[in-house]
């Protein structure tokens, strides 16, 4: 495993604008794994592969993960970049719409990386929840979204993505299964850890 690739990956991802995990979001998921030593993840969102070679890198060699991608062309990047990386043992990239690919997946996973289309957490949440079993993380990104999900923003273009973000952080606190943190942390990092 070449961990130093990382840092390339993580340099063009930024220079062409794709959106990767942030190193303080990084730090506190961090904290949370290398404690646990994971064996199963399964995350929604791969870009090109940098947060979920992060996550090996957290969560030591017996970490398999599955990760699903809608974008044909990140998905295609990410495989060559696990690769270089040394991976492809790990990490299993499925191409395609997560919607469709979840309900079709099995649990249960020691944790679960939420970082895709916005206007679907909700939807991921129930998803997550049904392959959860007691102990296991929920993380979601982004979850403060530029501020504007505590703000009273309500531009068209964002308003799903904020009102479905909203339900989501609604939803994660009330569960009386979940004990949820939500940090500030990068675009705000949701925390839930499955109690029963």
């Amino acid at each position: 495993m070449d961990f130093k690739i990382l840092e390339e990956v993580k340099k063009k991802a930024i220079e062409e604008h794709i959106p990767i995990i942030m190193d303080d979001t990084l730090n506190v998921i961090k904290e949370y794994l290398e404690n646990m030593k994971p064996e199963k993840i399964l995350e929604i969102g791969t870009a090109v592969g940098y947060s979920a070679s992060q996550l090996v890198k957290l969560s030591g060699e017996q970490v398999k993960i599955d990760t699903i991608e809608l974008d044909e062309d990140r998905a295609k990047l990410a495989i060559e970049n696990i690769k270089k990386i040394g991976l492809e043992d790990n990490i299993n990239v499925i191409v395609g719409n997560a919607v469709e690919i979840l309900p079709e997946l099995k649990g249960p996973y020691d944790v679960i990386f939420i970082d895709a289309n916005k206007g679907k957490y909700p939807f991921f949440l129930q998803e997550a929840l049904r392959m959860s079993k007691k102990g296991t993380i929920i993380f979601a990104d982004n979850v403060l979204y530029k501020g504007y999900v505590l703000g009273d923003y309500n531009k068209h273009k964002q308003r799903t993505a904020v009102r479905h973000l909203r339900e989501y952080l609604a939803e994660i606190i009330s569960n009386e299964k979940l004990d949820t943190q939500v940090s500030t942390v990068g675009d705000g990092l949701a925390i839930s850890i499955v109690k029963s």
